[in-house]
Protein backbone atom coordinates (compact mmCIF):
# COMPACT_ATOMS: atom_id res chain seq x y z
CA UNK A 1 0.00 0.00 0.00
CA UNK A 2 1.64 3.47 -1.12
CA UNK A 3 -0.11 6.13 1.60
CA UNK A 4 0.61 9.79 1.35
CA UNK A 5 0.24 11.83 5.03
CA UNK A 6 0.04 15.44 4.65
CA UNK A 7 1.41 16.87 7.95
CA UNK A 8 0.87 15.63 11.18
CA UNK A 9 4.38 14.38 12.32
CA UNK A 10 4.00 15.77 15.82
CA UNK A 11 1.25 13.45 17.28
CA UNK A 12 -2.22 11.58 15.76
CA UNK A 13 -0.10 11.87 12.27
CA UNK A 14 3.11 10.43 13.59
CA UNK A 15 0.83 7.50 14.77
CA UNK A 16 -0.35 6.89 11.14
CA UNK A 17 3.21 7.34 9.55
CA UNK A 18 4.67 4.28 12.20
CA UNK A 19 1.84 2.39 12.33
CA UNK A 20 1.63 2.56 8.10
CA UNK A 21 5.45 1.73 8.30
CA UNK A 22 5.71 -0.97 10.53
CA UNK A 23 3.28 -3.06 8.09
CA UNK A 24 5.49 -2.20 5.51
CA UNK A 25 3.72 0.17 3.62
CA UNK A 26 5.45 2.69 1.35
CA UNK A 27 4.51 5.82 3.32
CA UNK A 28 5.25 9.86 1.98
CA UNK A 29 5.13 12.29 4.41
CA UNK A 30 4.51 16.09 3.16
CA UNK A 31 5.42 18.08 5.85
CA UNK A 32 7.10 21.86 7.11
CA UNK A 33 9.58 19.90 9.11
CA UNK A 34 8.92 21.34 12.60
CA UNK A 35 8.63 17.82 14.08
CA UNK A 36 11.48 15.31 12.47
CA UNK A 37 9.30 12.80 10.59
CA UNK A 38 9.50 8.80 11.79
CA UNK A 39 12.80 7.13 10.47
CA UNK A 40 11.52 4.87 7.51
CA UNK A 41 9.20 7.11 5.82
CA UNK A 42 10.21 9.17 2.42
CA UNK A 43 9.92 12.98 3.43
CA UNK A 44 8.81 15.66 1.52
CA UNK A 45 9.00 19.24 2.00
CA UNK A 46 6.10 21.85 1.69
CA UNK A 47 4.16 24.27 3.45
CA UNK A 48 1.00 24.16 2.55
CA UNK A 49 -0.01 27.74 3.11
CA UNK A 50 1.79 29.11 0.45
CA UNK A 51 1.22 28.94 -2.82
CA UNK A 52 3.98 26.90 -4.14
CA UNK A 53 3.38 24.76 -0.88
CA UNK A 54 2.45 21.33 -2.69
CA UNK A 55 4.97 21.47 -5.52
CA UNK A 56 6.66 18.73 -4.47
CA UNK A 57 3.16 16.57 -5.09
CA UNK A 58 3.16 17.72 -8.89
CA UNK A 59 3.59 14.10 -9.47
CA UNK A 60 3.43 10.61 -8.09
CA UNK A 61 0.36 7.99 -7.40
CA UNK A 62 -0.99 6.54 -4.10
CA UNK A 63 -3.64 4.43 -2.64
CA UNK A 64 -4.30 6.15 0.07
CA UNK A 65 -3.94 10.07 1.89
CA UNK A 66 -4.39 11.10 5.29
CA UNK A 67 -4.57 14.24 6.08
CA UNK A 68 -4.86 15.91 9.83
CA UNK A 69 -5.24 19.67 8.94
CA UNK A 70 -6.89 21.53 11.23
CA UNK A 71 -7.37 25.09 9.74
CA UNK A 72 -8.41 26.88 6.94
CA UNK A 73 -10.75 24.75 4.40
CA UNK A 74 -8.73 25.76 1.11
CA UNK A 75 -5.49 24.12 2.08
CA UNK A 76 -7.45 20.71 2.45
CA UNK A 77 -9.55 21.85 -0.93
CA UNK A 78 -6.36 22.83 -2.73
CA UNK A 79 -5.13 19.22 -1.92
CA UNK A 80 -7.77 17.03 -2.78
CA UNK A 81 -8.12 18.91 -5.92
CA UNK A 82 -4.77 18.38 -6.69
CA UNK A 83 -4.95 14.41 -6.22
CA UNK A 84 -7.95 13.40 -6.98
CA UNK A 85 -6.87 11.73 -10.27
CA UNK A 86 -3.98 10.45 -8.05
CA UNK A 87 -4.62 8.38 -5.06
CA UNK A 88 -7.68 6.06 -5.15
CA UNK A 89 -8.56 6.77 -1.46
CA UNK A 90 -8.65 9.67 0.92
CA UNK A 91 -9.07 9.89 4.61
CA UNK A 92 -9.54 13.09 6.65
CA UNK A 93 -9.18 13.09 10.41
CA UNK A 94 -11.90 15.50 11.87
CA UNK A 95 -13.31 16.33 14.95
CA UNK A 96 -16.35 15.60 16.94
CA UNK A 97 -16.28 19.53 17.41
CA UNK A 98 -18.37 19.33 14.15
CA UNK A 99 -21.64 18.43 15.37
CA UNK A 100 -23.72 21.39 16.05
CA UNK A 101 -23.53 22.77 19.26
CA UNK A 102 -24.92 21.75 21.69
CA UNK A 103 -24.00 17.80 21.01
CA UNK A 104 -26.39 15.46 23.25
CA UNK A 105 -24.66 12.62 24.78
CA UNK A 106 -25.30 9.26 22.63
CA UNK A 107 -24.83 11.50 19.36
CA UNK A 108 -24.13 9.36 16.51
CA UNK A 109 -22.06 10.04 12.90
CA UNK A 110 -25.32 11.77 11.76
CA UNK A 111 -26.26 14.38 14.03
CA UNK A 112 -26.81 18.38 13.22
CA UNK A 113 -23.50 19.60 12.16
CA UNK A 114 -21.79 23.23 12.45
CA UNK A 115 -21.92 25.06 9.33
CA UNK A 116 -18.73 24.67 7.18
CA UNK A 117 -17.49 25.92 3.46
CA UNK A 118 -14.58 24.05 1.50
CA UNK A 119 -13.53 27.68 -0.28
CA UNK A 120 -13.20 29.32 3.39
CA UNK A 121 -9.82 30.81 4.90
CA UNK A 122 -9.56 29.72 8.45
CA UNK A 123 -12.62 30.94 11.06
CA UNK A 124 -12.92 28.68 14.18
CA UNK A 125 -12.15 24.96 14.89
CA UNK A 126 -15.71 23.23 13.95
CA UNK A 127 -16.19 25.34 10.72
CA UNK A 128 -12.64 24.69 9.54
CA UNK A 129 -12.74 21.33 10.16
CA UNK A 130 -16.69 20.46 8.64
CA UNK A 131 -15.28 22.97 5.22
CA UNK A 132 -12.45 20.31 5.11
CA UNK A 133 -14.46 17.93 5.40
CA UNK A 134 -16.63 19.32 2.58
CA UNK A 135 -13.52 19.60 0.57
CA UNK A 136 -12.84 16.69 0.70
CA UNK A 137 -16.30 14.94 -0.67
CA UNK A 138 -16.28 17.59 -3.04
CA UNK A 139 -13.12 16.46 -4.54
CA UNK A 140 -13.28 12.65 -4.21
CA UNK A 141 -17.03 11.93 -3.87
CA UNK A 142 -18.50 10.26 -1.12
CA UNK A 143 -17.30 6.26 -1.92
CA UNK A 144 -13.80 7.43 -1.95
CA UNK A 145 -13.89 9.46 1.16
CA UNK A 146 -13.20 8.62 4.79
CA UNK A 147 -13.67 10.78 7.34
CA UNK A 148 -12.35 10.47 10.75
CA UNK A 149 -13.87 12.09 13.78
CA UNK A 150 -11.90 11.84 17.10
CA UNK A 151 -12.47 13.57 20.02
CA UNK A 152 -10.05 13.60 22.91
CA UNK A 153 -6.70 11.73 21.61
CA UNK A 154 -4.31 10.68 24.20
CA UNK A 155 -0.72 9.15 24.49
CA UNK A 156 3.16 9.28 23.51
CA UNK A 157 4.03 12.44 21.79
CA UNK A 158 0.62 13.87 22.59
CA UNK A 159 0.89 17.79 21.78
CA UNK A 160 -2.33 19.28 23.40
CA UNK A 161 -0.58 18.22 26.86
CA UNK A 162 -3.54 17.08 28.85
CA UNK A 163 -2.46 13.81 30.07
CA UNK A 164 1.24 14.88 30.26
CA UNK A 165 -0.37 17.84 32.62
CA UNK A 166 -2.02 15.62 34.85
CA UNK A 167 1.39 13.06 35.00
CA UNK A 168 3.60 16.12 36.08
CA UNK A 169 1.01 17.26 38.48
CA UNK A 170 1.02 13.94 39.97
CA UNK A 171 4.63 13.24 40.18
CA UNK A 172 5.11 16.42 41.95
CA UNK A 173 3.07 15.31 44.72
CA UNK A 174 1.41 16.58 47.43
CA UNK A 175 -2.46 17.02 47.98
CA UNK A 176 -3.64 17.47 44.40
CA UNK A 177 -7.11 18.58 43.15
CA UNK A 178 -9.25 15.75 41.95
CA UNK A 179 -12.15 16.90 40.22
CA UNK A 180 -14.97 13.84 40.94
CA UNK A 181 -16.87 11.71 41.03
CA UNK A 182 -14.23 9.29 40.68
CA UNK A 183 -16.60 7.78 38.38
CA UNK A 184 -17.22 9.96 36.08
CA UNK A 185 -17.24 8.20 32.42
CA UNK A 186 -14.49 9.66 30.32
CA UNK A 187 -14.09 8.87 26.54
CA UNK A 188 -10.59 9.32 24.10
CA UNK A 189 -8.86 7.16 22.28
CA UNK A 190 -5.05 6.65 22.18
CA UNK A 191 -3.18 8.09 18.95
CA UNK A 192 -1.96 4.13 18.48
CA UNK A 193 -5.22 2.76 18.34
CA UNK A 194 -6.81 5.59 16.28
CA UNK A 195 -3.85 4.42 13.38
CA UNK A 196 -4.53 0.60 13.56
CA UNK A 197 -8.22 1.69 12.75
CA UNK A 198 -8.05 4.00 10.52
CA UNK A 199 -5.39 1.68 8.25
CA UNK A 200 -7.31 -0.95 8.67
CA UNK A 201 -10.38 1.28 7.53
CA UNK A 202 -8.54 2.09 4.77
CA UNK A 203 -7.33 -1.28 3.48
CA UNK A 204 -11.33 -2.37 4.08
CA UNK A 205 -12.16 0.10 1.80
CA UNK A 206 -14.40 1.68 4.62
CA UNK A 207 -16.48 5.44 3.70
CA UNK A 208 -18.27 7.83 5.18
CA UNK A 209 -17.97 9.55 8.79
CA UNK A 210 -16.92 7.03 11.91
CA UNK A 211 -16.91 8.78 15.51
CA UNK A 212 -13.65 7.54 16.92
CA UNK A 213 -13.04 7.16 20.44
CA UNK A 214 -13.13 4.62 22.92
CA UNK A 215 -16.70 3.59 24.34
CA UNK A 216 -17.92 5.65 27.33
CA UNK A 217 -17.42 2.72 29.82
CA UNK A 218 -13.48 2.18 28.98
CA UNK A 219 -12.45 4.25 31.80
CA UNK A 220 -13.16 6.78 34.56
CA UNK A 221 -11.44 9.91 36.40
CA UNK A 222 -10.89 8.18 38.97
CA UNK A 223 -9.26 5.28 36.62
CA UNK A 224 -6.54 8.06 34.85
CA UNK A 225 -5.69 9.51 38.19
CA UNK A 226 -4.77 6.18 39.68
CA UNK A 227 -2.84 4.91 36.86
CA UNK A 228 -1.21 8.53 36.84
CA UNK A 229 -0.52 8.02 40.65
CA UNK A 230 1.01 4.16 39.61
CA UNK A 231 3.02 5.10 36.52
CA UNK A 232 5.05 8.22 38.19
CA UNK A 233 5.34 6.24 41.44
CA UNK A 234 4.40 9.27 42.99
CA UNK A 235 3.24 9.47 46.81
CA UNK A 236 0.17 11.98 45.49
CA UNK A 237 -2.58 12.50 47.58
CA UNK A 238 -5.69 12.83 45.63
CA UNK A 239 -8.61 14.71 47.26
CA UNK A 240 -11.06 14.43 45.03
CA UNK A 241 -13.95 17.30 45.25
CA UNK A 242 -17.28 17.51 43.93
CA UNK A 243 -18.26 19.22 40.84
CA UNK A 244 -20.36 21.29 42.46
CA UNK A 245 -17.23 22.94 45.03
CA UNK A 246 -15.00 22.73 42.01
CA UNK A 247 -17.93 24.97 39.96
CA UNK A 248 -18.59 27.41 43.44
CA UNK A 249 -14.44 27.91 43.03
CA UNK A 250 -14.54 29.46 40.12
CA UNK A 251 -12.78 25.96 38.45
CA UNK A 252 -13.39 25.65 34.64
CA UNK A 253 -13.58 21.81 33.28
CA UNK A 254 -11.47 21.20 30.55
CA UNK A 255 -9.47 24.07 31.03
CA UNK A 256 -8.33 24.52 34.21
CA UNK A 257 -8.74 20.78 35.03
CA UNK A 258 -7.65 19.46 31.89
CA UNK A 259 -9.64 16.24 30.15
CA UNK A 260 -12.12 16.29 33.11
CA UNK A 261 -15.39 17.77 32.27
CA UNK A 262 -18.67 18.01 34.99
CA UNK A 263 -21.04 15.14 34.85
CA UNK A 264 -24.40 15.83 33.30
CA UNK A 265 -22.78 19.05 31.49
CA UNK A 266 -23.74 19.88 27.81
CA UNK A 267 -19.16 19.98 27.70
CA UNK A 268 -19.38 16.17 29.34
CA UNK A 269 -22.11 15.30 27.25
CA UNK A 270 -20.21 16.70 23.71
CA UNK A 271 -16.37 15.14 24.76
CA UNK A 272 -17.06 12.39 26.32
CA UNK A 273 -20.59 10.96 25.68
CA UNK A 274 -20.39 9.91 22.05
CA UNK A 275 -21.90 6.79 20.28
CA UNK A 276 -19.27 4.79 18.47
CA UNK A 277 -20.78 1.76 17.51
CA UNK A 278 -19.82 1.95 14.09
CA UNK A 279 -16.38 2.43 15.12
CA UNK A 280 -16.32 -0.13 17.08
CA UNK A 281 -18.61 -2.61 14.80
CA UNK A 282 -15.71 -2.13 12.32
CA UNK A 283 -12.85 -3.09 14.56
CA UNK A 284 -11.91 -0.43 17.03
CA UNK A 285 -9.94 -1.78 19.79
CA UNK A 286 -8.82 0.28 22.82
CA UNK A 287 -5.72 -0.80 24.75
CA UNK A 288 -6.14 -0.17 28.64
CA UNK A 289 -5.76 2.95 30.19
CA UNK A 290 -2.61 1.82 32.05
CA UNK A 291 -0.52 1.23 29.23
CA UNK A 292 -1.36 4.63 27.58
CA UNK A 293 -0.45 6.56 30.45
CA UNK A 294 2.78 4.52 31.28
CA UNK A 295 3.76 4.77 27.73
CA UNK A 296 2.92 8.43 28.22
CA UNK A 297 4.91 8.94 31.07
CA UNK A 298 8.05 6.54 29.96
CA UNK A 299 8.09 8.91 26.43
CA UNK A 300 7.78 12.31 28.90
CA UNK A 301 10.87 11.26 30.92
CA UNK A 302 12.95 10.17 27.59
CA UNK A 303 12.78 13.19 26.53
CA UNK A 304 16.10 15.57 26.77
CA UNK A 305 16.40 17.78 30.26
CA UNK A 306 16.04 21.10 28.20
CA UNK A 307 13.33 19.52 26.22
CA UNK A 308 9.55 20.84 27.64
CA UNK A 309 6.62 18.65 26.30
CA UNK A 310 3.52 20.55 25.51
CA UNK A 311 1.22 21.33 28.67
CA UNK A 312 -2.00 22.25 29.04
CA UNK A 313 -2.24 25.62 30.70
CA UNK A 314 -4.49 23.84 33.52
CA UNK A 315 -4.49 25.58 37.23
CA UNK A 316 -1.00 26.78 38.75
CA UNK A 317 0.17 25.69 41.86
CA UNK A 318 -0.53 28.56 43.59
CA UNK A 319 -4.50 28.61 42.19
CA UNK A 320 -4.86 25.02 43.22
CA UNK A 321 -3.41 25.64 46.50
CA UNK A 322 -5.76 28.24 46.90
CA UNK A 323 -8.99 26.13 46.14
CA UNK A 324 -7.53 23.14 47.92
CA UNK A 325 -7.44 25.86 51.44
CA UNK A 326 -11.16 26.50 50.10
CA UNK A 327 -12.02 23.26 50.48
CA UNK A 328 -11.25 22.53 54.09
Amino acid sequence: MKLLLLGGTGFGGRAVAEAARDRGWDVTVLHRGEHPAPPGVRVLTGDRTQSDGLTALTTGEWDAVVDTWSSAPTVVRDAARLLADRAARYAFVSSRSVYAWPAPAGLDEFGPLAEGDPDAGATDFPADKRGAELAVLREFGEERTLIVRPGLILGPHETPGRLTWWLDRVARGGPVLAPGPRDTPLQYVDARDLATWLLDALTAGLHGPYNLVGPRDHSTMGDLLDACVRATGSTAELRWATPEAIEAAGVGGWSDLPIWAPPGSDLHAAIHAGDVTRALATGLRCRPLQDTVHDTWTWRRALPEDTAPPLADGLSPEREKEVLAGLG
